[in-house]
């Protein structure tokens, strides 16, 4: 229900989160979830031909150093999800995150007060890297209390990374939670973000962090071709450059 619910909103790629959270229990990383399994036949988007895209997401909540051994190891499952993110608890796994660890989104906690401030340099250092900083926008809209905590944590983190790379999602687990890309895009900018940013972190960056995904699962990089179109005004002023000279001379 829930990606019907993103298929008939506009989205053109969904990805279905796999959450480990050590401080549970003793979990291991198993085989995602196949698209196929979910739907024979996967949706047409809304307004295009295309069908929509079903990505595979890992989710780690990291509370001690060791949990981290886990994304260094070379499991096979590892390898078959599209994007991997953590969630560091404290400020040395923050920091980690950012400098060390091969992932591709590094989640920031909305639900509560952050226990420690964000700094310029690991900060800095996941932009070069090219690693994306993940806001939910849920929390918001279920309790004024996180609501509160979610835009004051935001706030922090635009005085730091400028309003780059970052990734605005929803974590919806009912149809009711989730929001168009425009609404969220206006969510953003109460969380700091210009209306150009705002825009980027629901379309340009979401689609870096699927080929920053692609780009570690290869380990080399992936390129991408566009053939940009010429506009009609540009083909019909159009003048050879002999042409240009004697009309000059």
């Amino acid at each position: 229900n829930i990606l019907t619910a993103c298929f008939s909103v506009g989205y053109s790629a969904v990805a279905l989160n796999h959450v480990i959270d050590f401080k549970e229990k003793k979990q291991e990383i198993i085989k995602p979830v196949s698209p196929s399994e979910l739907f024979p036949s996967l949706p047409i988007v809304q307004g295009t031909s295309k069908r929509i895209k079903v990505l595979n997401r890992l989710t780690l909540v990291v509370s001690d150093p060791s949990h981290c051994n886990l994304l260094r190891s070379t499991s096979a499952n590892i390898r078959l999800y599209d994007i991997i993110a953590v969630f560091p608890k404290t400020e040395k796994l923050f920091h980690i995150a950012c400098t060390t660890l091969d992932v591709d989104l590094v989640c920031i906690n909305v639900t509560e007060k952050l226990p420690f401030y964000f700094r310029r340099p690991p900060v800095n250092m996941a932009i070069d890297r090219g690693i994306y900083f993940e806001l939910l926008y849920t929390p918001a809209i279920k309790d004024s209390t996180m609501r509160r905590y979610t835009i004051s944590n935001a706030i922090s983190l635009m005085q730091i990374c400028k309003g780059k790379n970052i990734v605005i999602s929803s974590a919806a687990e009912r149809p009711l939670e989730l929001r168009g890309p425009y609404d969220v895009a206006n969510l953003g900018l109460l969380f700091g973000l210009s209306e150009g940013e705002a825009k980027a972190a629901v379309s340009t960056n979401c689609r870096a962090t699927m080929l920053h995904g692609e780009t570690r699962k290869s380990a080399c990089g992936v390129v991408y071709t566009v053939k940009k179109p010429r506009k009609v005004e540009e083909e019909e002023t159009a003048v050879p450059a002999c042409k240009k000279v004697k009309t000059q001379a």
